[in-house]
């Protein structure tokens, strides 16, 4: 991943995404020679040189304070996840050429977070890892979302299932939102933020380079720089056993500091959604009985008889 222009790059993209009557600029009537803000009205809204702006932009300054970075963003009219973001960037470029970066070790869920995990009981859960691995879920997390996946791959970093490779490359997952577009920016702007959070790092890198081999839906919108933080969400799914269910989803950071997240889902109360997901925890449960009353005979063994 080029993070040293991965900053002008993002400059770029967000100042192309802005007119001149979005920010209070006069309108004239000439043809305008590119789409959205020109850097000298950026540069003028934030109260820096032209120059010194084009430097910024192409990567060959690499020292801008937090208050000029505070300023582009409020030219660009950044929110605070994306002004967070382009401090990322800065400070990404700042430190760029000082080594590379070794291949992280697989993530691990530690006694604690499974102990919580499994506390939520009939509320779906799962745990996510900084690249969206889901490194462990709840049985009715993994019917709600992967029933179609073995539910003890998490526990096995080579056939670990990925939130967002999933969401893209999944037909089945694909299949279960209602506003699919909707749940594809919010992944894609979720990576976007890990690019800030993780620079230069080869499984994130591998990842979205795989995404974009093979989605270009996924390229059309990665390459539009749009950032979203790990929050609150809605959406309607259209799971195929118990139809339709409005959830609530809700991610917070876990406390080992390793950039987990458990993810949260819940239904409104005494709604057809919640019927919906008491009725899929009920046909979760007979099958784990069943398969514990039937289980599957080991590669190279015979079945008890």
């Amino acid at each position: 991943m080029a993070t040293k222009s991965e900053l002008g790059r993002f400059l770029q993209t967000r100042r192309a995404q802005l007119q001149p009557a979005d920010v209070g600029l006069p309108m004239y009537d000439e043809r305008r020679r590119v789409p959205g803000l020109r850097r000298d009205e950026l540069a003028q809204l934030a109260g820096v040189s032209e120059s010194y702006y084009t430097r910024l932009e192409q990567g060959q300054s690499l020292n801008a304070s937090p208050e000029v970075l505070d300023a582009l963003a409020r030219a660009l009219r950044l929110d605070e996840t994306e002004r967070r973001h382009l401090h990322d960037l800065a400070g990404t470029a700042r430190q760029s050429g000082k080594g590379r970066t070794r291949r992280p070790a697989p993530e691990r869920v530690n006694a604690a977070t499974r102990q919580l995990l499994d506390s939520l009981g009939d509320t779906p859960a799962v745990v996510l890892g900084r690249y969206s691995d889901m490194l462990a879920w709840n049985p009715l997390e993994h019917a709600l979302f992967a029933g179609h996946l073995d539910p003890r791959s998490p526990d096995q970093p080579g056939r670990r299932p990925n939130s967002a490779r999933m969401v893209f490359l999944d037909a089945h997952v694909r299949d279960l939102y209602d506003d699919w577009p909707k749940k594809a920016r919010d992944v894609v702007g979720k990576l976007r933020f890990a690019v800030g959070q993780y620079p230069d790092d080869p499984v994130l890198a591998e990842l979205i380079g795989e995404l974009v081999m093979h989605s270009k839906e996924f390229t059309t919108l990665w390459s539009e720089h749009r950032v979203r933080d790990w929050d609150i969400a809605t959406h309607r799914m259209h799971h195929p056993l118990v139809g339709p269910v409005d959830v609530l989803q809700q991610a917070m950071p876990l406390p080992d500091g390793r950039g987990q997240r458990i993810v949260i889902v819940t239904t409104e109360p005494d709604s057809a959604s919640r019927a919906a997901l008491t009725l899929l925890a009920q046909l979760t449960t007979s099958e784990a009985d069943e398969r514990e009353s039937n289980p599957r005979p080991v590669a190279g063994q015979s079945p008890r008889r």
